[in-house]
């Protein structure tokens, strides 16, 4: 899609309300449902973490966003796709800043060109027991990406309408902290499966996008 088209969009996608679980349990199997409603007594004790979600022109003015995936490390989030972001720090002044900072950390965005368009419906993660506030954010120029190597494995450039093509939408065998062996919905984008809180965002992202494009 045409970035200036997809500038576009950008007031309806400011005012269109957000549809929070209803997108989110699209991307989860049945039995965290209920393990969502379960833990929602942790969230107010919970970890705090800003995400964000970059949208930004390629060198052919197209629309893409990006994600990372982590480096593998001793962790619940081991070798996963997620959006930039990181953990609440004392400096930051609301958790807004995190996600842009944490931006500019990991993928080497200048947190000065960053404009962020909307929050997002936040998502709790209970076994690292986060409780995560995505954004919608764009960049106007072609960014150049510079990843933070000690947390960074790789810098993925996911195109708006590969995105929202239907066939991205798989389900997968996965690993989880959960269950040994669960089958759960995901996204298969540019030939990495991403589940999760990750794909949770993505749903709504998507939902808000089918509205506003």
């Amino acid at each position: 899609m045409d970035f200036n088209e997809f500038l576009k969009s950008l007031p309806k996608i400011k005012n269109i309300p957000l549809p929070g679980e209803v997108s989110h349990y699209k991307m989860v199997p049945p039995f965290r449902k209920e393990l969502l409603k379960h833990h929602q007594k942790a969230v107010p004790n919970a970890k705090r973490a800003g995400v964000l979600a970059l949208f930004y022109p390629d060198s052919n003015a197209q629309t893409k966003f990006v994600l990372i995936l982590r480096k593998t490390y001793k962790g619940v989030h081991s070798a996963q796709i997620g959006f930039p972001g990181g953990k609440l720090e004392t400096q930051d002044v609301s958790i807004e800043a995190t996600a842009v900072r944490e931006t500019f950390e990991e993928v080497g965005v200048p947190e000065k060109k960053i404009s962020v368009i909307k929050a997002l419906s936040k998502v709790y993660i209970p076994p690292s027991n986060f409780f995560v506030h995505p954004f919608i954010g764009v960049i106007k120029d072609v960014p150049r990406f510079f990843r933070q190597e000690d947390e960074v494995e790789a810098v993925l450039e996911i195109t708006l309408e590969h995105f929202l093509e239907h066939e991205r939408l798989i389900t997968k065998h996965v690993t989880t902290s959960y269950s040994v062996d669960v089958e759960v919905p995901a996204f298969n984008l540019n030939g990495y499966v991403v589940w999760g809180a990750t794909a949770m965002i993505l749903s709504e992202i998507k939902d808000l996008l089918k509205q506003a494009l």
